[in-house]
């Protein structure tokens, strides 16, 4: 286990690149600012495989790694992960339990070297069904990494969108009605302000893994004006190489936002 996290930044660890560097445009304004990831496919790579699943989630922590120093390479300032969603569990105790101690071993061998990177680890998601374990591993990340300056490391942690969209607009109804606000009044910059991605700009680059072509309750918001990325490649296959390839996609796009330019 403890091999697995090791030596997040060494450059012999970087899988060779099947995507020329130079083919991404790194001058300013080209690179998206937050680029969100649904990692997705773990299980069915473990599967495929003779594998439990457990062994998917572990290979995909790789993954995690090399997404995480791409995007460091890149001068993306916020990489969001999908790591858990508020639907997960609904799987089985022994997966559930897997997962919500990843982020504890994670974050114990690797902590120090984020720091040194400069690092900011973040986390949205609702802390009242995890257990202590995994709330006391993220809070500590966060406390001794924010002061940091580079890039935003966001892991979305019993998230969902709906529940997210549903508790900002309960309570601006209350606000309503206690008189502080008039229906009239609200904005969507109003709404915006209460969702758990508040002071992080919206995504501009959403990844999807192993072939599915939906959102599944992932920043719904958020995601109005994003481009997408769908690769039929399972999360533990996911290399460097792969995400320069969304970001060169991301730089062929053009953004019109309802307009026509």
């Amino acid at each position: 286990m403890i091999k697995l996290f090791q030596s997040w930044w060494k450059k012999g660890d970087r899988p060779a690149s099947s995507v020329d560097p130079s083919a991404v445009d790194l001058s300013d304004g080209k690179i998206p600012k937050h680029v969100a990831i649904i990692m997705d496919g773990n299980g069915r790579w473990a599967r495929r495989r003779g594998m439990p699943r457990n062994m998917g989630h572990r290979s995909g922590m790789k993954a995690v790694k090399r997404a995480t120093i791409a995007a460091d390479e890149l001068g993306i300032s916020v990489l969001t992960l999908y790591a858990f969603s508020t639907e997960n569990w609904k799987r089985p105790k022994e997966e559930v339990d897997y997962l919500m101690a990843i982020p504890q071993e994670f974050l114990a061998l690797e902590l120090d070297e984020l720091i040194q990177k400069n690092v900011q680890i973040r986390m949205m998601g609702y802390t009242k069904e995890l257990p202590e374990h995994t709330i006391a591993a993220m809070k500590e990340a966060m406390e001794r990494t924010k002061n940091n300056t580079g890039l935003i490391l966001n892991f979305a942690l019993n998230y969902g969108s709906r529940r997210e969209i549903t508790e900002g607009v309960r309570e601006l109804a209350r606000r309503v009605q206690i008189g502080e606000i008039s229906a009239e009044e609200i904005t969507e910059e109003m709404i915006q302000s209460k969702l758990l991605s508040a002071g992080l700009p919206e995504p501009d680059l959403l990844i999807r893994t192993s072939g599915e072509l939906r959102l599944s309750n992932f920043m719904l918001w958020q995601t109005a004006y994003s481009e997408l990325w769908f690769t039929d490649l399972y999360w533990p296959d996911f290399g460097r190489e792969h995400l320069f390839a969304a970001v060169a996609e991301y730089q062929r796009r053009t953004r019109r936002y309802g307009g026509l330019s």
